[in-house]
């Protein structure tokens, strides 16, 4: 074969194997290089306007115009066992919280209805994105009053000591899931291979990649600020997909060795065959995720810059930096072999045999015969799991419903909510004008402060903060119920669409309301708007791609269909576990009553990205198959069984992987990994191993059906290269 009709990853197999310090050094460096000039310059985080959107982004964007930061705003709620028993420790506690010299405007406590509870309000010096660093002396005074005075419990709450104990939590849930999640790849690799090298191999390739991609977030995010948990995503996606491909690609390589190839040759045929799957799943998978590009969200922008980079980098090292690897170790690969788990082939085993035939060649049987059956089943299966999905509630989970019922920042949220509602979540109205400070605009002000305690919708403790030199107003109305329930929204509705305009209106040039619940509303009215155009942009790419890469107009309506499924399935898990509580207690977790807001597009666009390693795998070696001459149903057959084994351990990998994500505290970091595994584990199996292949067997050879208008689409190969001809050997193979 010239080397014109050579594929990109041959070529690129090709240059690796035979410059093979070149291309390790070479990508060890630049991991080094980029990790280390990354960690240098920082990296930046979204402000509060940036991670927002619609009122409250603009709300947000005017206090930041006039330098005006939300300061960190905490309160204390002190409950008595009689009336009025906590005035000795308010007055305590007051003069210990002023003595700490973080705090600013203390507020005199403001008295419940029953006399039993008092809440004193305070905000914390200095910049709110720091305030959780200088919290702990606040806390400890709390605690202090608490223990002195017998008969007081104190209760606090506040953006500080939340952002205190979300600190140390997610560092070490973030630690712990790092450090978990990479012994369980290796654990699970030396099952598939039975050999340390050979295991070792894709994860250090991974990590490499995750890595490097730390580095160049860190320097992309002085462009495209990040939000705080886009690394521990990227994480997550660069181990899974890292070793995915790596396990692909050396995978075909032991095959082919086991088979009675030469070194060259299998490397040569890894090459022409994963490595060209490997390249367009990559490319897939990026393009997938370059629709987060089409949300008004800036949070979504960052998760596709993270996402793009770390599979670019998994997929280059997988096409470079591997061959090479494979070439420099040559049947080292194999060393430091596992008893009872290395049943590795005999060389010269008939091709296809060994990979995987046992259980996938016997489940092929029931499913080929009776393809109908098994298509009604398995599709029947899958509609169950999507159905919760129909009454999905999504909203921005607060820090209370993050941290779980029995959490000290829960316990304190409801405690206050129940006595003083709306005093831990309140509405933030802001306002722009010339005349802040005019009688006229305090005027409006008493005004507006006389309706809202008429409404009976808000509560008593409404705070106002003009700066008339910055002719910016900050005006916090607590909402009546807990924050999120009907009551609050309902309270929310009259300030936007009534009270604001009406009164505050006429004498403001801007006027937004901002705050937890109001922020929620307009990033689910954000996603609302962004999900169709997202998801048709990834449905397109993944069919025209489809569609180029195997010239089937059915296999890429198909790929659309079983992707959706697969998603269904995430959506409909994540419903039923932590909105409606169903296994929620057997899963050791506990329902929210609602799906984080940025959770369903996010799962959308890795879920339609991710299942293309699987689903690329599979079809290609059964096209591969159907090239050879093989009838569309022996195909199959084939193809199934050749794969079986890489699918299930890269499966299990990316399950793990995400399960890891599931057992950390936070409830969006629970959310994910159980409805990404969920999804994972049904796609691998129930979607890949019974559905595709019943599907397929039902179309036979329309499979292969390509309209006469399409029919100038180039003609991708999917076979190996062929290696009759007398060639040398590439260099340093196999020694």
């Amino acid at each position: 074969m010239s080397a014109t009709r050579k594929g990109l990853a041959v070529r690129l197999g090709g240059w690796s194997t035979r410059h093979r310090k070149t291309a390790i050094t070479g990508w060890l460096l630049f991991v080094v290089v980029v990790a280390v000039v990354g960690g240098m310059s920082g990296s930046r985080q979204m402000t509060n306007s940036e991670n927002s959107t619609g009122d409250s982004a603009r709300a947000e964007k005017i206090l930041e115009d006039a330098g005006l930061q939300t300061p960190a705003g905490e309160m204390v709620m002190l409950r008595s066992d009689r009336p009025d028993g906590w005035r000795d420790a308010a007055r305590d506690l007051s003069a210990r919280l002023e003595r700490t010299g973080e705090t600013v405007r203390v507020q005199p406590p403001v008295r419940s209805e029953n006399g039993r509870e008092a809440l004193i309000s305070f905000e914390m010096k200095g910049d709110p994105d720091t305030a959780g660093k200088r919290a702990g002396p606040v806390v400890e005074a709390v605690e202090k009053t608490e223990s002195d005075h017998r008969g007081v419990v104190a209760y606090e709450f506040g953006d500080a000591t939340a952002q205190h104990r979300l600190d140390d939590m997610l560092t070490d849930d973030f630690k712990k899931a790092e450090l978990t999640a990479v012994p369980l790849a290796l654990g699970i690799l030396l099952v598939v291979f039975g050999a340390l090298v050979a295991a070792l191999l894709p994860v250090l390739l991974a990590v490499t990649a995750c890595v490097g991609t730390f580095g160049l977030l860190a320097l992309v995010s002085h462009q495209l600020p990040l939000f705080d948990s886009t690394n521990s995503v990227m994480f997550l996606v660069g181990l899974a997909v890292g070793v995915d491909y790596s396990l692909f690609y050396l995978r075909r390589e032991r095959d082919e060795r086991a088979a009675g190839r030469d070194a060259g040759t299998a490397l040569r045929i890894a090459a022409a065959t994963s490595g060209r799957a490997v390249l367009i799943s990559g490319v897939t998978v990026m393009l997938a995720m370059s629709g987060m590009f089409l949300s008004g969200l800036m949070l979504f922008h960052g998760f596709a810059v993270a996402t793009i980079l770390v599979v670019l980098m998994a997929m280059l090292g997988s096409v470079t930096v591997l061959p090479a690897m494979l070439s420099w170790l040559g049947d080292r690969i194999d060393a430091g072999r596992v008893p009872l788990l290395n049943r590795r082939p005999k060389k010269g085993a008939r091709k296809g045999v060994h990979a995987g035939g046992g259980l996938s060649g016997r489940l092929m049987r029931p499913v080929l015969a009776k393809p109908k059956l098994f298509a009604a089943v398995s599709g029947a299966l899958l509609l169950v799991l999507c159905v919760p999905a129909l009454g999905m509630k999504t909203e921005q989970l607060g820090l209370e419903k993050q941290f779980g019922s029995d959490a000290a920042i829960t316990v304190a949220y409801q405690e206050i909510t129940g006595s003083f509602p709306g005093g831990p979540a309140p509405a933030e109205v802001v306002l722009r004008s010339d005349g802040v400070g005019s009688a006229r605009f305090d005027a409006a002000v008493a005004d507006f402060r006389k309706e809202l305690a008429a409404s009976g919708r808000f509560g008593k403790t409404v705070d106002v903060e003009a700066h008339r030199t910055e002719g910016v107003a900050r005006i916090e109305v607590p909402l009546a119920g807990d924050g999120q329930d009907a009551t609050s929204r309902r309270a929310l509705d009259t300030l936007k669409e009534d009270l604001v305009p009406r009164i505050l209106g006429p004498v403001s040039d801007q006027a937004y309301v901002t705050g937890e619940l109001a922020s929620s509303r307009d990033f689910n009215d954000q996603l609302k708007t962004d999900i169709a155009p997202v998801f048709l942009f990834i449905a397109a790419v993944t069919f025209v791609l489809m569609l180029l890469c195997f010239r089937s107009l059915p296999i890429a309506i198909v790929s659309i269909l079983l992707n959706l499924l697969s998603v269904g399935a995430a959506y409909g898990t994540m419903t039923a576990v932590f909105q409606h509580g169903w296994g929620a207690e057997w899963l050791g977790m506990e329902p929210a009553g609602a799906i984080e807001g940025w959770m369903p597009l996010f799962v959308l666009v890795i879920l339609f990205g991710l299942s293309m390693d699987y689903h690329v795998f599979v079809v290609s070696r059964i096209r591969e198959a159907h090239e050879r001459g093989l009838a569309t149903r022996d195909a199959i057959r084939e193809g199934i069984r050749t794969t079986a084994g890489s699918v299930t351990g890269a499966a299990a990998i990316m399950v793990a992987a995400f399960a890891v994500f599931a057992l950390l505290r936070m409830q969006d970091m629970q959310q994910m990994g159980v409805g990404l595994a969920v999804a994972v584990l049904v796609d691998a199996t129930l979607v890949r191993m019974v559905l595709l292949p019943s599907v397929m067997a039902l179309l036979g050879e329309r499979n292969w059906y390509l309209p006469r208008a399409l029919r100038w689409l180039p003609n991708v190969s999917h076979g190996e290269e062929p290696v009759e001809r007398p060639r040398p050997p590439l260099v340093g193979a196999g020694r």
